[in-house]
């Protein structure tokens, strides 16, 4: 905390921003000033319990514990204070929402994330992850007779082309530096396949940094953009006729410590683990895919792994095992049905509890698959085709209702229902602009 104080003092901090994300998968937060930041890392800043049961379009859910009455407070992690350079004078930190007694509380996604570590530590465990995202840079220009505002991309260049990297070179090369300066590790860069689309990922870290970084990459990277006069947009399928845009999930078992990649010699724990994401991979998809939006993304032939089937770089399967270079067994395991939209915490979150499952059970999880599954109709289960589908199969998912507990699943039910049905209600062109203006 004195470190946090003395940054602020030095760096000409004024507003610092405590940060969390909610059950619509939308970063949000309040600000103390510098003067009152000692305090509030102590007492944090006082917060409605109403807001976790407000959906996307702002619209808040009759959720019971989740009203007008009640109180929790933003508790800021000040190990994740970071400066937010394309805002100067502001900076940041993730937070937990508490009781007023200081206690976790029940609807907390970085709890839910934080027990589902402790719960894979009991086991002798720790999870090592990385979100890989894709975004698509551009322009929200006026719609035709003062309608909804469309996206314009920032170019129309092909796959990996150098053209591409020179459109967007300047933003990449500040983006790159803005996130190094706040301790994400940038491992690559490039443009990607749809118009304007590009990727750029973050070294992987334990499990709750690693979601910590997306939260603070989906605020860098359209942070950037503005300072910019861009707009840059995380959403699954801001433009519905181009590549949507993923957030592949990495993930590694390690020992406690941090010291050794348990998956290299061990397939048995390679194997179970992903016995435990195959069988829970339909519920898992409402947490890892939470979006109406995310599921014109997870389709066949998209490769986003629209089958619960796994197979080594297989890029069309829900787990691809991934064949690292010079190495004779793989280290880290892909999960493709995922994306931006999601929250990161209940996301990681409910990938442990699966993963810790298949462990437990040791799970089995089949034969691998070698080819595109869309190729082989009716031989392999396809994952949900719509949100609400989602839904339902996270309802059944015993183990995944238990994990998120009571308080998180009723609130989580309910507004992901009430966005499955305001967006049943409009056009695409309805649900396109809300996915741009939030993700």
């Amino acid at each position: 905390m004195r470190d946090v104080i003395e940054r602020a003092e030095i760096e000409g901090i004024e507003l610092v921003r405590f940060l969390y994300a909610d059950h619509g998968g939308v970063i949000r937060g309040k600000a103390t000033s510098r003067t009152r930041l000692a305090e509030r890392l102590h007492s944090g800043i006082g917060h409605t319990v109403a807001m976790m049961a407000m959906n996307m379009l702002d619209q808040l859910q009759e959720v019971e514990h989740f009203g007008p009455v009640g109180e929790v407070r933003i508790m800021p992690d000040p190990s994740t204070f970071v400066p937010l350079p394309y805002s100067p004078g502001a900076a940041a930190m993730a937070s937990d929402l508490v009781q007023l007694d200081g206690s976790p509380w029940g609807a907390c996604p970085r709890t839910f994330l934080k027990e589902a570590i402790a719960a894979l530590e009991s086991e002798g465990y720790a999870l090592e992850a990385a979100f890989e995202p894709e975004f698509t840079l551009g322009h929200r220009v006026p719609g035709p007779d003062g309608g909804l505002d469309r996206f314009a991309p920032l170019d129309d260049s092909l796959c990996y082309s150098t053209i591409g990297f020179d459109v967007a070179h300047d933003y990449a090369i500040r983006l790159v530096r803005t996130l190094e300066t706040q301790g994400l590790r940038v491992e690559h860069y490039h443009p990607e396949l749809g118009h304007g689309q590009q990727e750029l990922s973050i070294r992987h870290a334990p499990a709750l940094r690693a979601a910590d970084n997306q939260l603070l990459y989906r605020e860098t990277v359209r942070g950037v953009a503005l300072r910019m006069s861009m707009w840059a947009s995380l959403a699954p399928k801001p433009l519905a006729d181009q590549a949507g845009n993923g957030a592949h999930l990495h993930l590694s078992l390690w020992d406690p410590e941090h010291h050794a990649n348990l998956f290299v010699g061990d397939p048995d724990l390679m194997a179970a683990f992903v016995g435990g994401l195959i069988a829970h991979l339909p519920g898992l998809t409402a947490l890892t895919c939470g979006t109406v939006n995310s599921f014109r993304r997870l389709a066949p032939r998209m490769w986003a792994g629209a089958y619960a089937v796994y197979g080594p770089d297989n890029r069309e399967a829900a787990v691809r095992v991934c064949s690292p270079l010079g190495q004779t067994g793989s280290v880290n395991l892909e999960l493709k049905p995922s994306d931006s939209s999601a929250n990161p915490y209940l996301s990681l979150g409910a990938v442990i509890h699966a993963g810790l499952d298949g462990i437990r059970r040791k799970l089995d999880p089949g034969d691998p698959v070698l080819v595109d599954p869309d190729t082989r109709p009716g031989a392999y289960p396809r994952l949900p085709s719509s949100l609400d589908e989602a839904l339902d199969a996270l309802e059944a998912d015993a183990l995944l209702m238990s994990a998120l507990g009571p308080l998180r699943s009723s609130a989580y039910l309910a507004v992901k229902r009430s966005e499955a049905a305001a967006f049943k209600e409009r056009d695409t062109a309805f649900e396109l602009f809300h996915h741009l203006r939030v993700f």
